[in-house]
């Protein structure tokens, strides 16, 4: 049998359509505001999240690195730059012309005053003092046969047998042979001194440099160019400069007494030699405004050239029971200078002013504010406020924390270090 065909469903009529339209226009409306609902919700959820997070990174301590704050005794250095310059300097010579037979020094050779260099060729000159010494040898047999007649002449005056005029020509004739044999012997004596000059010395005590004339050339006393030279270096100089306005201090001390120098390498890192002021120019360069100062190194151990290039440090005075921080330490503010004093007991952190009378290399002389032992913050002051908690370890250690004994090597120094410029102008 066949199952009934079901009729159609009836088409909606206008009124049906009309609900639906109604309810779609609902939806549209409400569903804007439910997601801005939702949005509103989860903002403040993000909030409370990151205010919970600020509150936390607030109370979490601070890490820092701090410093002990010591009081020993300070060095005042000034630094110039200055250059060697050997005490003395000669151009050796020849005096005579002639060939050049014998050189026997050695380049470099560390020759003392009066030592053998060069030999010229003395056979000349020997030859020109056996030929004054036989100029010599007949005019003072002329003088003797001039002598013995004006005696002559003499006895026969009284007798009338000689006239008076013969006598005086006679006398005459004995005082020119006596001059010519003076003459004579000036030329002797000039020949044995090109002899001396032919037998060349040290003038000076000192250090060879490079030959100049090897043996063999005929050399000229007027020749331009030297044999060789020769540079004294012990003891040695060195000149160097400072600001003018650091003079009228130096010059004060140095009326005290003597005072250090020391000479480092181009690059600061290598002390070269100590020695001692010797004086001060006398005058500034207006160019500049420096003036210059001298001073004097034994130089034993070789270390300082001529024409060398030096940093000198000048140790101005010492200045005894100062208190002495990093300079690291230091932060300057509107109010100015202040460090961050960290309290052990509570592991605070304390603003605290301080007057600042030196910086001397990598490290800064107080003259109020600290007392030695407080521990003074050296790096992570920009994290700092008043009062923030901190969790510190000793600088230049191995990492140990919360008040640990600092490693050796880490206490300030009055004593600039290495590779490192100081201002060297005391605070007044």
């Amino acid at each position: 049998m066949h199952k009934a065909i079901k009729p159609y469903l009836p088409i909606p009529t206008c009124e049906s359509t009309a609900h639906c339209q109604r309810q779609q226009t609902i939806t549209r409306a409400i569903f804007p505001a439910v997601v801005a609902l939702a949005c509103l919700i989860c903002w403040g959820c993000s909030g409370a999240t990151s205010t919970s997070k600020a509150a936390a990174a607030t109370s979490r301590p601070t890490t820092v690195t701090v410093g002990k704050v010591r009081q020993q005794d300070m060095s005042v250095y000034l630094t110039g730059l200055g250059s060697v310059e050997a005490s003395y300097t000669v151009t050796v010579k020849s005096r005579v012309d002639g060939q050049l037979v014998s050189v026997p020094f050695k380049e470099g050779q560390q020759v003392r005053k009066g030592e053998l260099l060069a030999v010229i060729d003395p056979r000349p000159f020997e030859v020109q003092l056996s030929q004054a010494q036989a100029q010599q040898f007949k005019d003072e047999a002329s003088l003797r046969d001039a002598k013995l007649n004006l005696e002559r002449f003499t006895g026969l005056l009284p007798s009338g047998i000689i006239a008076q005029q013969q006598v005086d020509t006679q006398a005459a004739l004995v005082d020119q042979l006596e001059g010519a044999v003076r003459s004579d012997q000036a030329q002797i004596d000039n020949a044995k001194l090109q002899l001396t000059y032919c037998h060349i010395t040290a003038p000076i005590s000192g250090r060879i440099g490079l030959r100049l004339v090897d043996p063999g050339n005929i050399v000229h006393a007027s020749d331009a160019n030297g044999l060789l030279v020769i540079t004294q270096l012990e003891p040695i100089a060195v000149l160097f400069t400072l600001p003018e306005d650091n003079l009228p201090a130096v010059a004060q001390h140095l009326r005290q007494g003597p005072l250090q120098v020391e000479a480092y390498s181009r690059d600061d890192q290598t002390k070269l030699a100590t020695g001692t002021l010797l004086t001060i120019d006398n005058e500034i360069d207006p160019t500049t405004g420096t003036g210059r100062l001298k001073s004097m190194f034994d130089n034993k151990e070789g270390t300082l050239w001529p024409n060398q290039f030096v940093n000198v440090n000048l140790l101005l005075e010492v200045r005894k029971n100062t208190i002495i921080v990093p300079n690291a330490a230091v932060q300057h503010g509107p109010q100015g200078a202040f460090v961050y004093v960290v309290n052990e007991k509570d592991k605070s952190a304390e603003l605290r002013p301080v007057t600042v009378s030196l910086t001397q290399g990598n490290v800064a002389a107080i003259a109020s504010g600290l007392q030695p032992g407080d521990l003074v913050v050296t790096d992570g002051q920009d994290k700092l406020q008043n009062g923030s908690k901190v969790d510190y370890q000793m600088g230049g250690g191995g990492g140990q924390r919360n008040g640990a004994a600092p490693q050796s090597g880490t206490g300030a120094s009055g004593t600039p270090p290495s590779g490192t410029a100081s201002s060297g102008t005391p605070s007044s």
